[in-house]
C-alpha cells in the first residue's frame, strides 16, 4: 500500500457496513459513503472505525467553498504532465485536515472569506468568478509578504495562505502523482554478492567457497531457503 493510500485508509477507511444503512448525515449521502469504503480498505480497530464514521459524517465545507479551495490550490501548485492538485485529491484532503484538526476549519474558512470580501469590493464578483489574472492580484499580496516581519507578525490573510500552500504542497507531493514528479523511487531490489572484499580484508575475515555458493548465488535468488531440523542451509 503506497503513501497516498494509507492516507486515504486512515482518513476514509473501512468506517463500518452499517454506516452504509443509516439515512444521509449533515449532507452526506449513503452512496457517497459506500463508493469511499469500495476505494479504500484498511484494517482499523473499532475506537478508530468510529472515528473515522464521526469524520466523515461531517460536512465541513459547502460545494462553493470547496470549489474555491480546488481553485486556490491550483493557482499554488498548477497541472503539469505528472498530474495535478485533483488528481492528488488534495482538495479533499484539506478537507479531512479541518475536520481533523478543529482550529484549521475557523481558519480557512476566514480565509475563504477574505478572498470573497476583496474579489467583491474589486471585480464585483466572488472569487471562484474572477480570472486567474484577478486572482493571483490578491493571492500575490500574501505569497510575497514584508521578509523583515516574522511568520507571526504577518498579517492574518499571509499566515492563512502560508496554512494552504503548506496544506497543498504536503498533499500533493505526498501523492502518487506528487512522488512520481520528484522520482522518488524508495527501496528497490538490487544485487548484493556479500559484503566487499577490502571491508573482510580490513578485519582479516573471509568467506568460505560453500557459503558463497550458497548464499551469494545470484541465479537462486529467487528461490527460498530450506533448512534442515538441525539449522543446516540445504539450499
Amino acid at each position: 500500500m503506497d503513501r497516498r493510500d494509507s492516507i486515504k485508509s486512515i482518513m476514509l477507511g473501512s468506517i463500518g457496513v452499517g454506516v452504509l444503512f443509516e439515512s444521509c448525515v449533515n449532507g452526506v449521502s449513503n452512496e457517497e459513503i459506500k463508493k469511499t469504503i469500495s476505494k479504500f480498505q484498511y484494517g482499523r480497530t473499532e475506537k478508530e472505525k468510529a472515528y473515522d464514521k464521526k469524520l466523515f459524517s461531517i460536512q465541513c465545507f459547502n460545494k462553493k467553498e470547496m470549489k474555491t479551495i480546488t481553485q486556490l490550490c491550483n493557482l499554488i501548485l498548477p497541472p503539469n504532465e505528472f498530474g495535478s492538485i485533483i488528481d492528488a485529491e488534495v482538495p479533499e484532503l484539506i478537507e479531512f485536515m479541518a475536520k481533523d484538526i478543529p482550529s484549521y476549519e475557523t481558519t480557512i474558512k476566514n480565509g475563504l472569506s477574505l478572498l470573497n470580501q476583496f474579489s467583491i469590493k474589486n471585480y464585483s464578483k466572488s472569487f471562484i468568478d474572477c480570472n486567474e489574472n484577478q486572482q493571483k492580484e490578491f493571492l500575490d499580496e500574501m505569497a510575497y509578504p514584508d521578509p523583515d516581519l516574522s511568520s507571526s507578525e504577518q498579517k492574518e490573510e499571509v499566515q492563512w495562505f502560508s496554512l494552504m500552500r503548506n496544506l497543498t504542497m504536503t498533499g500533493y507531493y505526498t501523492s502518487k502523482v506528487g512522488i512520481k514528479e520528484l522520482g522518488y523511487v524508495g527501496n528497490t531490489p538490487n544485487v548484493w554478492d556479500g559484503v566487499p572484499k577490502d571491508v573482510l580484508d580490513q578485519y582479516g575475515l573471509s568467506y568460505e567457497k560453500e557459503w558463497i555458493d550458497k548464499c551469494v548465488d545470484q541465479s537462486k535468488r529467487n528461490e527460498t531457503a530450506v533448512w534442515d531440523n538441525d539449522g543446516n542451509l540445504l539450499t
